[in-house]
């Protein structure tokens, strides 16, 4: 439509108006000069011009739309030929369809193409049905536009798409449109792009994980490289200018050697090493305090409710057997003894190891056997013992091809010195007999010391001194009355000493008989009374074991408990007479007259001399041994490993002092005459001097010794308790008058003693 013609005047008619022209009213003439009357224009063709370069907005819209289709229509075949590409590449991660389609579809292309033709004819044709359908979709666009259609092209733009059906054509074969796929297709690419960031979160947080761990392992097996270095570092050998050595360690166990028996002014040589090595202010036995449970926690690392050997005598209600350490026949069958001790371990890893009496020795275990081993002897003299440890390191090693590997020298030796037990249950832990007993055994150590030395092995051979408990003195005044403190009657087994464990002969009468002794104890505080599975406490670790009877009477330390037919406590006040032994141990192993000692030297040792370490308790020495000679522990319940870390140096003002002997009771012996008598003690019986003499003296009856492979040792073999005398009086029977008998083995006693005080 041609616009109106303005008035010369340059306003327009009412008519004008009326007839709807689009000139403004207000500035008609303004309007009017903007547009270009034909007459105005000098040709046609510069009309035509002018009409082509000014499109109408529709035309425009159109344009746009056409060029947007297009940019659209390629996207599309890009996107299109590289899915066929991708497709390609992946080979078998394709869709495989049906074979009948694959064959019908072969068929029918077969017979729709010509003869001659190929695949590229086949894509020309498609391209040029493409270019066509392109070109008419513009047409018609153009068209539209000029017709004023495009209200319904704006609508489908706005509206998200063009569908099929739709007046500008089908830009897409998918029901929804462009702009769909498009918004689709970016949240595939934002669905991968989160999956993307998700898996390399994932790799980052396992690469981590993984990191931290090998940090972990990294760590562990530098500690353990350093543990091992420090103990042995690898199995080079030393020469010491005659012979190589590879890591040697002596153990030495000092059977009743309590921790402050080093405060006498006795032991210059243990002193000496104690400032030349390492060590605690002292070390804790194991609960109970007596020495093969000990002894053989010291070998293994368990303690006694793990290894079995949970008393010197005990019941196995499973084996229906009692274990007695002085009868060999029974001590030493291998059922006994569990865990794996180090001679054993040893053995194990092919270091030889040489055994000199130690407790446990000859039982055995586990069918392996030192490469050397010697029985116990009781009356073994001290200078042998050195002379034997010696030898031990005299022998050929790898140095000497010749050598017969039978006879090649050991790495690990164990000792065993008995003495400054034997004489503290015979004489008492403050006796003058104990106090030349400790001076001997501190010569010994002496002489072995020289002995290492005069070899150039001081700085080459590792020293281990332990002891495995304490002492303390018995008197009359502190004893306790089995039948005053339980019915007897209803007991079956009475385990231990001088603590009591009772097995009751009817399990239902453990609770009254547990009642009845914690009633006598309110009124009695020198005694303790526990249920195995109920409070026997956690520090003791003595409950988890069949072994261990039911019901236990722990007394004080220094107490012990005896039974009438043995010992009447009544009648020995009465009459001032001497309870034998004169010493005891197997009380709370934490209290300070148990308390044991353990010091350290050599190159495993690599600590300042006179270095001092927190106290432990000797379930520690297994692995420390272990360490010392590159020796792999068996699991065990020590957590101590080489090197040990020192805490400061050891000053005298803080070193414990000697103890004390417990408080005597109220009533005393001292207002009745004082005539020795014979003590008999409950367990603890003399070692026999021939097989099967254990049968013939009954449980907990006989004088005191901690025996073969080291049990307490009360002195048989040193002269037995001084009521008892020696083994001569043991084989006598009670004759006559029991007055005049004992008046007669008192004197003999007495004699005896003075012939054998004396000996080492």
């Amino acid at each position: 439509m041609s616009p109106r013609k303005p008035d010369t005047d340059g306003l327009g008619t009412r008519a004008d108006k009326d007839q709807g022209s689009l000139l403004s009213p207000v500035a008609y003439d303004d309007d009017a000069a903007s547009l270009h009357s034909r007459s105005d224009q000098d040709t046609d063709s510069e009309d035509d011009e002018l009409q082509m370069r000014a499109r109408n907005s529709r035309e425009l819209r159109a344009h746009d739309r056409i060029v947007l289709m297009e940019e659209e229509e390629m996207d599309r075949l890009v996107t299109d030929t590289r899915r066929q590409q991708d497709r390609q590449r992946r080979g078998s991660g394709l869709a495989v369809p049906s074979a009948f389609k694959l064959l019908g579809r072969r068929s029918n292309q077969t017979q729709a193409a010509p003869a001659g033709s190929s695949t590229e004819d086949l894509h020309s044709e498609k391209r040029q049905s493409r270019r066509s359908r392109r070109q008419q979709k513009k047409q018609r666009l153009m068209e539209d536009a000029q017709h004023g259609e495009d209200g319904e092209l704006m609508y489908e733009m706005e509206s998200g798409g063009m569908r099929d059906g739709s007046s500008t054509g089908d830009s897409s074969e998918r029901d929804d449109s462009d702009e769909v796929d498009r918004r689709r297709l970016n949240m595939v690419k934002d669905a991968q792009s989160k999956r993307g960031r998700t898996w390399r979160r994932w790799l980052l947080i396992h690469t981590l994980i993984a990191i931290g761990f090998a940090i972990l392992v990294l760590v562990a097996w530098k500690l353990s490289k350093n543990r091992r270095a420090a103990a042995s570092a690898t199995q080079e050998y030393v020469s010491n200018g005659t012979a190589l050595f590879a890591p040697t360690t002596i153990i030495l166990s000092l059977d009743g050697f309590r921790a402050d028996f080093l405060q006498r002014g006795l032991t210059p040589r243990l002193n000496a090493f104690i400032k030349e090595g390492v060590s605690p202010k002292y070390m804790n036995p194991s609960f109970p305090s007596v020495t093969f449970p000990n002894h053989y926690t010291l070998a293994t690392g368990l303690y006694p409710e793990s290894h079995g050997v949970v008393g010197n005598t005990f019941w196995d209600p499973e084996l229906k057997a009692e274990f007695y350490y002085t009868d060999p026949a029974r001590s030493l069958d291998p059922k006994w003894w569990g865990g794996e001790p180090f001679w054993v371990t040893a053995e194990k890893q092919g270091i030889r190891s040489a055994v000199h009496m130690w407790p446990g020795s000859e039982a055995h275990v586990l069918h392996v056997e030192p490469s050397f081993m010697d029985k116990f002897n009781g009356k073994e003299k001290l200078a042998n013992k050195v002379a034997r440890i010696l030898e031990f390191l005299d022998k050929p090693g790898k140095e000497d091809e010749s050598a017969d590997v039978a006879h090649m020298r050991p790495q690990l030796i164990a000792a065993y010195v008995p003495n400054v037990d034997q004489d503290g249950h015979k004489y008492g832990p403050n006796s003058t007999e104990i106090r030349s007993t400790i001076a001997k055994v501190d010569g010994m150590m002496d002489d072995l010391f020289q002995g290492l030395e005069a070899r150039n092995l001081t700085h080459i051979v590792n020293v281990i001194v332990v002891s495995d408990h304490g002492m303390a003195t018995t008197d009359t005044t502190r004893l306790l009355q089995l039948e005053e403190l339980v019915d007897t009657s209803k007991i079956q087994h009475i385990d231990g000493w001088p603590l009591y464990g009772l097995r009751p002969k009817n399990p239902d009468d453990l609770q009254g008989l547990y009642d009845g002794l914690v009633e006598k104890a309110k009124s009695n505080s020198n005694f303790d009374v526990y249920l195995r599975d109920l409070n026997m406490p956690e520090r003791y670790h003595f409950s988890k074991n069949d072994r261990i009877a039911p019901l236990w009477i722990v007394p004080k330390t220094g107490w012990a408990i005896v039974k009438e037919d043995e010992f009447n406590v009544k009648d020995a006040i009465k009459n001032g007479d001497v309870y034998h032994p004169r010493g005891l141990h197997g009380y709370d192993h934490e209290h300070p007259l148990m308390r044991a000692i353990f010091v350290a030297r050599g190159p495993a040792f690599p600590h300042p001399a006179n270095s001092q370490i927190d106290v432990f308790q000797n379930i520690e020495v297994y692995n420390i041994l272990s360490d010392s000679i590159g020796m792999t522990p068996q699991p065990n319940n020590g957590t101590l490993r080489l090197p040990l870390k020192p805490i400061g140096l050891h000053k005298p003002e803080e070193t414990p002092g000697e103890q004390a002997d417990p408080p005597t009771a109220d009533h005393t012996a001292s207002e009745a005459p004082k005539r020795p008598t014979v003590a008999v003690p409950p367990s603890e019986a003399p070692r026999p001097t021939m097989p099967g003499k254990p049968s013939e003296t009954p449980a907990h009856q006989g004088g005191q010794q901690d025996q073969n492979a080291g049990g307490d040792k009360g002195g048989k073999d040193d002269g037995e308790d001084e009521g008892k005398g020696d083994k001569g009086d043991e084989d006598d029977d009670d004759e006559g008058p029991a007055g005049w008998w004992d008046w007669i083995k008192d004197k003999v006693g007495h004699v005896w003693h003075k012939i054998t005080g004396s000996s080492g």
